[in-house]
């Protein structure tokens, strides 16, 4: 067990508050159990033996997952971290796995798999800040346009917000009148088409490669780039986990 990955005490003790209670027969030791889900996520393969049984990984993710552990273990995160006032938004696909991809049945909840041009995918939505680092996240199916995502991301944003940094896809009068209404700045280029082009910052939009950099780092942990999971909550659990340990809890 010596030459495997751990969490460290230190990481420990900041998510430790997050956790359910135990009711009944102790739980499996937490750390070496979340320590196999963090394995499983980052390699997107199944876990040594030395983290346990696979079912005792499988079980506990998915019973966290609903419980909204890990979302609540991201946003406590992203809180204490202190807030920016230049926030950035951008939107990027996920490669849906066969696994994941049956189609949806009448009356269960949505799954957000769509079909595009690449195939069937989902899009992940996000807002980081100005260290790139994320700190809203919202998932939809792969073919639901940028206003969408932006609809929810942005009526979320934290106060204190002074400016709003994207590309042309969020040149919207809409997506701007809502940043102007709450004294946001919109750096965001004008549509070629656009007769009257609003004026930016060509500047300070140079700094969105911060942005498609935190892509970057989420794709690496293979369950991210490649959703296996059926359930948009798994998924989505499996995002806020890689989220977390690469941009909050490194050390």
């Amino acid at each position: 067990m010596s030459d495997m990955f751990l969490l460290s005490e230190s990481q420990m003790k900041q998510i430790t508050p997050y956790f359910p209670l135990a009711h009944g027969v102790p739980r499996v030791d937490d750390r070496r159990v979340l320590s196999g889900i963090v394995y499983v996520i980052r390699n997107g393969k199944d876990a040594p033996t030395g983290y346990g049984p696979h079912k005792t990984l499988y079980n506990r993710f998915i019973r966290w997952s609903r419980l909204g552990v890990f979302d609540r273990i991201f946003a406590a995160l992203t809180e204490r971290a202190g807030r920016s006032t230049r926030l950035m938004i951008d939107a990027t696909h996920l490669k849906a796995h066969r696994t994941a991809a049956s189609l949806l049945k009448k009356g269960l909840f949505p799954r957000h798999i769509g079909r595009t041009k690449g195939g069937l995918n989902s899009r992940l939505h996000a807002v980081c800040d100005g260290q790139g680092r994320p700190i809203r996240l919202h998932l939809t199916a792969g073919q639901v346009s940028d206003f969408k995502g932006a609809d929810v991301l942005l009526a979320d944003l934290p106060d204190g917000t002074e400016e709003v940094i994207g590309d042309r896809g969020y040149d919207s009068n809409r997506i701007r009148r809502s940043l102007v209404e709450r004294n946001i700045t919109a750096c965001i280029p004008p549509k070629k088409n656009r007769k009257s082009k609003p004026p930016y910052n060509w500047h300070l939009y140079k700094k969105r490669h911060l942005i498609e950099n935190m892509f970057a780092k989420l794709k690496d942990w293979r369950r991210v780039a490649t959703r296996y999971d059926r359930c948009a909550h798994t998924f989505m659990s499996a995002i806020h986990i890689a989220a977390s340990f690469i941009f909050y809890l490194k050390e």
